[in-house]
């Protein structure tokens, strides 16, 4: 056994890890559905799920073997050759979202990326090289590669890394807003049917509708992110489908593999010429291991009905959500979401990092989003009594503020 400890480990990563994310002082070891242990051996309870990735939870059977099997054959080709696994993945996500093609990526910021660069260049195709503008909203957060933050709406991602242009953000849920941006210059709409980072905020009644006919009018494209809606997140495969809406292009990551890497860009027919050989590419893109992993994932959302899951206890969490935001309004503006994305919107003036940390060190794993949200996203697979348990942590931390 390594004599190795916890208390080791921490310091070597605060050591010889770039410092750009906060870690607490505990190093993660093993989980088991919607549970995971520390090196020390504490158990937590994780409504957190990697930010909305572990779709299956920790060390599902059926996507262990995928991944255990698809090791044993080949885990990477490149894309100079087809691959099984990634031809069943890309029919599959067609058919689940009633697109024509799929282009797969490594993470949700270069599935975004994918999607610019597909907008862009159908306009320059179309002999309107000056039409790349787009419109995206105030709050959103699409990525942090360079595309992806010029899209994101929140100005403390974009500081200091220079003029970021080509995009017009206007507040989320205001159509009027929308129309008043639009010009001819406008290649697409980029939106999130639930901005996930900036605060858990579900789009308001008919705004996505509205989206689409504003798009059509102009001749310009829908662009979706549902990089942390999809996959089942709000009780549909896309938050859009609730919606009644299909947009010109998508993009999905986070929870599509499960928690190994992954990004797909899918689009309608319309647009399948025009990014052609050459114009763009990735290296481990649409690999054999990530694609066995999401084919095993898709199979187990079908065949156990974790959307019906994902439906019930997202109801359980919302009316737990609600009645703690009414017990504790003293601490608590409102509680808000969709599905298994939800959130407990603090006051301000209360501080979220230290309630956060409360709830942690009692056995829970929260995250933060916008300001002062504490975000539920668990395991699509999260259990009755979970949840349960999840809210009397809450209720009890927020009960002993002073």
């Amino acid at each position: 056994m390594s004599s190795v400890t916890e208390a080791d480990l921490v310091a070597l990563g605060g050591k010889y890890l770039y410092p750009n994310y906060r870690q607490p002082p505990l190093v993660m070891a093993r989980g088991k559905g919607s549970e995971l242990w520390d090196a020390s051996g504490k158990r937590y309870l994780d409504m957190h799920g990697g930010i909305a990735v572990s779709t299956l939870g920790h060390a599902h059977p059926r996507l262990v073997a995928a991944v255990a099997k698809q090791a044993g054959e080949v885990i990477h080709l490149s894309n100079y050759f087809y691959n099984e696994p990634n031809i069943r993945l890309a029919e599959r996500l067609c058919k689940l979202t009633g697109m024509a093609r799929a282009f797969f990526c490594n993470s949700g910021a270069e599935a975004m990326e994918g999607m610019l660069k597909l907008t862009r260049r159908h306009f320059f195709s179309e002999g309107q090289p000056d039409r790349f503008r787009i419109v995206a909203f105030e709050s959103s957060f699409h990525g942090r590669t360079l595309g992806a933050l010029a899209a994101t709406g929140q100005k403390k991602y974009r500081d200091g890394f220079g003029p970021l242009p080509g995009v017009t953000h206007v507040p989320y849920g205001d159509a009027a807003a929308v129309r008043a941006a639009m010009g001819p210059d406008v290649a697409g709409i980029l939106f999130e049917p639930v901005q996930g980072e900036g605060g858990v905020l579900p789009a308001p009644a008919g705004f996505v509708a509205e989206l689409r006919r504003i798009a059509d009018e102009h001749g310009a494209l829908l662009l979706a992110d549902e990089i942390q809606t999809g996959i089942g997140r709000t009780g549909t495969f896309l938050a859009v489908q609730r919606e009644g809406v299909e947009p010109d292009a998508l993009a999905l990551a986070k929870g599509l593999a499960g928690g190994v890497p992954i990004g797909a860009m899918l689009c309608k027919a319309h647009l399948e010429g025009v990014l052609p050989p050459g114009s763009h590419g990735s290296t481990f893109g649409g690999n054999p291991l990530a694609s066995a992993a999401a084919l095993a994932v898709l199979d187990v959302l079908d065949e156990e009905k974790i959307l019906d899951n994902v439906r019930v206890r997202g109801e359980q969490l919302s009316a737990g959500l609600a009645a703690l935001a009414k017990k504790h309004e003293r601490l608590v503006e409102t509680s808000r979401g969709s599905g298994l994305l939800q959130a407990l919107v603090l006051r301000e003036g209360v501080d979220p990092r230290g309630i956060l940390e409360q709830i942690r060190d009692a056995g829970l794993l929260l995250s933060i989003a916008g300001a002062a949200a504490l975000r539920f996203s668990p395991p699509l697979v999260i259990r009755e009594g979970e949840v349960a348990e999840a809210l009397g942590i809450v209720d009890r931390i927020l009960g002993g503020q002073p």
